[in-house]
């Protein structure tokens, strides 16, 4: 599994952005010791402008030509799915892999597909409820509220350490 940090997210944006250098790095640290079942790419980093799947994946496409690539997202993510740039053109050049999530039927997906061509080919598997997000964790890290088991401690350091979404130095963990 590959993780890459967007450059320019275009469809997520996030209060108090840290930036994709922090972004990349703590990539970086939650897989470390994991080597062998994560890697972290900089694909997206080295690109002017918005981060586009697309041009991410044509560019791992030209790398590596015969790989078969999966995109996983969750499913609030592929209901979505329609309003990507070139998503006839994500779905050639990979199988949109996606994570069933509590609040977006598996229904409610499908219909938005089948806006794409092909987007009938997707396929569904079940998520675990584990009650994390993202805002989740950055709202903690914000208040300075533990976040022990919800995020690597090296990442949750390096929040602190460089004060990262309202972080103060010297709490969490």
């Amino acid at each position: 599994m590959i993780l890459i940090p967007a450059r320019i997210p275009p469809h997520k944006p996030v209060d108090e952005e840290p930036g994709v250098d922090h972004r990349l790095e703590m990539c970086r640290l939650a897989i470390a010791g994991h080597g062998d079942q994560f890697a972290v790419s900089d694909i997206e980093t080295r690109r002017e402008g918005p981060s586009y799947t697309v041009d991410t994946l044509e560019e791992l496409d030209a790398d590596q030509p015969g790989t078969e690539l999966f995109l996983i997202v969750g499913a609030d993510v592929a209901i979505g799915f329609p309003s990507w740039r070139e998503p006839e053109r994500v779905l050639s050049l990979a199988t949109l892999a996606v994570a069933q999530r509590p609040g977006t039927s598996r229904d409610a997906v499908e219909r938005s597909l089948t806006e794409v061509p092909g987007g009938e080919a997707a396929e569904f598997f079940p998520m675990p409820e584990i009650g994390i997000s993202s805002t989740m964790l950055r709202e903690r890290a914000r208040a300075s509220e533990p976040t022990t088991y919800l995020m690597p401690d090296a990442v949750r350091s390096y929040i602190d350490r460089h004060r990262l979404y309202g972080a103060e130095a010297g709490h969490g963990a």
